[in-house]
């Protein structure tokens, strides 16, 4: 499959937030959105946003759901709300019956979503979230760890997100 990358900076969290409303604008039910960054790179922060843009109630709160695992939100489309964080392997996260979300009429977002890379549909959305240089990002569609080494603010985000190209 072939992907368009784009590249982003956001320098706040509110920022953030503001690029994912703008993507969440553009979604649609079945849409599949894996996040892939480490802990602290605003992966639930690009979430917030995203529910909100798409058509989650604006009074909505959107938070982690590294305890509970799937947290769901209502709106114009069902939001589903996956963080793998906790599990340690893939019979973990095989036996959590993802397929019914991944698959599901709403719109799935996966936070640690390399966690289940091989699971994942060609179709999904790719989003790369580091606090390093926007060299770290690369160019292929393999799941790859961040190196977080000394970032140049801790505010700043570098975002990249490949979206499939339909044949």
């Amino acid at each position: 499959m072939e992907y368009r990358n784009e590249n982003f900076k956001t320098e706040s969290p509110e920022a953030t937030q503001a690029l994912g409303k703008k993507i969440g604008k553009t979604l649609k039910r079945g849409d599949v959105i894996a996040l892939i960054g480490d802990l602290g790179t605003g992966k639930t922060c690009l979430t917030q946003g995203i529910a909100h843009g798409a058509g989650i109630a604006p009074n909505e709160i959107v938070s982690s759901p590294s305890y509970i695992l799937i947290n769901e939100y209502h709106g114009k489309v069902p939001i589903y709300h996956i963080d793998l964080y906790r599990l340690e392997n893939s019979e973990e996260i095989a036996e959590l019956g993802l397929s019914e979300y991944v698959e599901g009429d709403g719109i799935c977002i996966i936070e640690w979503a390399e966690r289940m890379a091989e699971a994942l549909p060609d179709s999904c959305i790719k989003i790369y979230i580091t606090l390093s240089d926007t060299n770290a990002l690369h160019s292929d569609d393999a799941v790859s760890e961040f190196i977080l080494d000394s970032p140049e603010d801790e505010n700043i985000r570098h975002i990249k997100i490949q979206y499939p190209i339909p044949r």
